[in-house]
């Protein structure tokens, strides 16, 4: 029996697991497993296979069965991260943005990191005017199709491809406007990059938005980029500020907190509320990475966060990576014939395509409130693999738009967005931007508007090769996703109720420390015990002061009250 089931776990630990990674270019990499196979393992086969050494930029993604996205962490087994049923499927993305992009030493990098850009720009996170925007096209237009040819590219080419949510004709005709006068000569390498020294300038870059709530019940989006935290509303930045100025952060349950030390020693506590507990500790150990990775000089100095108190135990994470300012160093010193690249080309994609049949606006004039109705339906099939890193829920800003009415599921298809023309941006998508790469679908209103209750759409997920638990509407999750300003007095009591309760753990924990410390006072007053820690706590002149003067008067009289009670007993 014994050897019956040494076999057996033998046989479970050499079990080998399919895993499938979707690489930026949207291709897949297949590989086997063992069942203790660390993270690292899996990333470095990756690295290896797409000739990478610049490879601290990246990481691997995937999602639970709670359609809640998680970073891999490479000192842990990777069978132990997946709560799936294998095979399992993961995405490789930029997880570190660089500082300045251009600086990178391999052009295999630079198109990798290009790639990833691309995709954050067709999927609104990326934000832009709209003049920077027909910029960035024509240099993607540039890179992936050359010089303009009037024999291969004829009027209105530019239409057939799609580099934003949605854009209008007049767009388009400045996307080809630019690419045939302005661009012409530039190898692709050059005009990526071109497009990352532009991508770098704008205030999204490297932006990876977690929906969130402020402590009035207002939708945001936090998110962390190579030059601190960012706070966005709709599609202005409300708040910045810098790694050097971020002091701590932590979370209790779907709570996220940010404490901030600004100049003349201002200190204040930034809160939001996150749609679940679990989303909440992705969005905190975020930060804690990606504070470590732009803001310390060297990976000797990453420590161990807890997000506990001082007496109770909480989730505890340290960043196992190097640090920016070392991958720079290690850079520098790479000397290889550049790699070859295998740029993808003009395919079609299932996240970010080229050639698309997606939304387009027609041109109209520029009238003061003039607008034009666009479907948002079309080509939701090319968004299901998303690279964002929040759950696929999501609550809309109340003055984004109105949809036509309250109905289900079966009226989503035909509700439309009004967007005004004169004031078109590429992110200014359904959703307030930045939106999720899949989350184009329209919600509705929450009930500051028309008095109902939110109802949230589940997406599909097939980043996670499982299938979607779509349903029309969530209890449990719309009081945490549709607060509104009502919510303030909730909020409240939920603080004066965790304070009350901080205070009870601190009086238990205080009692329990002084009954430990009474026991050991019994042990070494009372006990024949002669150990040496024993002996040499009571050969010291305070112990011995102590034992006289205060603990044998104190025994003495304990003992006569006690024998007095007895007696007492004994009489009655």
């Amino acid at each position: 029996m014994l050897s019956r089931w040494m076999s057996g776990s033998s046989r479970n630990l050499d079990r080998e697991y399919n895993c499938t990674v979707r690489l930026l270019d949207d291709s897949e990499y297949t590989c086997t497993i063992q069942r203790d196979a660390k993270g690292q393992y899996l990333f470095d086969l990756l690295c290896h296979h797409l000739n990478l050494l610049e490879k601290d930029y990246f990481g691997i993604r995937f999602v639970d069965p709670d359609k809640q996205r998680h970073w891999l962490e490479f000192t842990k087994s990777v069978v132990k991260q997946m709560r799936a049923q294998p095979p399992f499927t993961m995405c490789f993305r930029v997880k570190f943005y660089p500082t300045d992009p251009a600086a990178l030493k391999e052009e295999i990098t630079r198109y990798l990191v290009f790639l990833q850009i691309k995709r954050d720009l067709y999927h609104g996170r990326l934000l832009c005017k709209t003049s920077d925007a027909a910029l960035l096209a024509a240099y993607i237009l540039q890179a992936e199709i050359g010089d303009y040819d009037p024999g291969k590219h004829p009027e209105g080419y530019s239409s057939k491809f799609q580099f934003f949510p949605k854009h209008s004709e007049k767009l388009e005709r400045k996307i080809a406007e630019i690419h045939k006068s302005e661009l012409s000569g530039q190898t692709p390498a050059t005009s990526e990059l071109n497009f990352l020294r532009k991508a770098q300038t704008l205030e999204t870059y490297g932006v990876d938005p977690h929906p969130c709530k402020d402590v009035s019940g207002n939708a945001a989006f936090l998110a962390f980029t190579p030059f601190g935290f960012v706070v966005l509303q709709g599609n202005k930045r409300v708040h910045f500020i810098k790694w050097n100025e971020v002091t701590k952060m932590k979370f209790e349950g779907k709570t996220f907190y940010l404490y901030v030390s600004q100049k003349e020693e201002k200190k204040i506590v930034l809160t939001y509320f996150a749609p679940t507990p679990e989303a909440c500790k992705h969005l905190w150990k975020c930060g804690i990475e990606n504070q470590a990775f732009y803001k310390l000089e060297k990976s000797s100095q990453v420590r161990t966060v807890s997000s506990s108190n001082l007496f109770f135990k909480g989730s505890r994470f340290r960043y196992s990576g190097r640090v920016a300012k070392e991958v720079m160093e290690s850079s520098a010193k790479i000397k290889r014939e550049p790699p070859e690249i295998h740029r993808a080309g003009l395919v079609p994609s299932r996240s970010c395509p080229s050639i698309t049949h997606g939304p387009r606006l027609s041109s109209v004039p520029r009238t003061r409130r003039r607008a034009v109705h666009i479907s948002i339906m079309e080509g939701l099939e090319s968004l299901r693999d998303s690279a964002h890193s929040t759950p696929v829920r999501s609550a809309s800003h109340g003055d984004a738009f109105v949809p036509p009415g309250r109905g289900g599921r079966a009226e989503s298809s035909e509700r439309v967005a009004v967007i005004a023309d004169e004031s078109y941006s590429p992110a200014d998508s359904v959703l307030p931007t930045p939106v999720a790469e899949h989350s184009l679908e329209l919600m509705l209103l929450s009930r500051q508007l028309n008095g109902a209750p939110c109802s949230i759409e589940e997406e599909k997920e097939s980043e996670a090769g499982t299938p979607s638990a779509a349903e029309a509407e969530e209890p449990g999750e719309l009081r945490a996703l549709c607060l509104g300003a009502s919510s303030h007095g909730g909020t409240r009591a939920e603080q004066v109720n965790k304070f009350v309760l901080s205070v009870l753990r601190l009086l238990l924990v205080t009692v329990g420390l002084l009954f430990v410390l009474l026991l050991l006072l019994i042990v070494l007053t009372e006990s024949d015990l002669d150990t040496a820690f024993f002996r040499d706590i009571r050969q010291t002149p305070e112990f011995e002061q102590f034992h006289y003067q205060y603990f044998c008067p104190l025994r003495r009289w304990f003992a006569c009250k006690v024998r007095a009670v007895v007696s007492l007993l004994i009489d009655t």
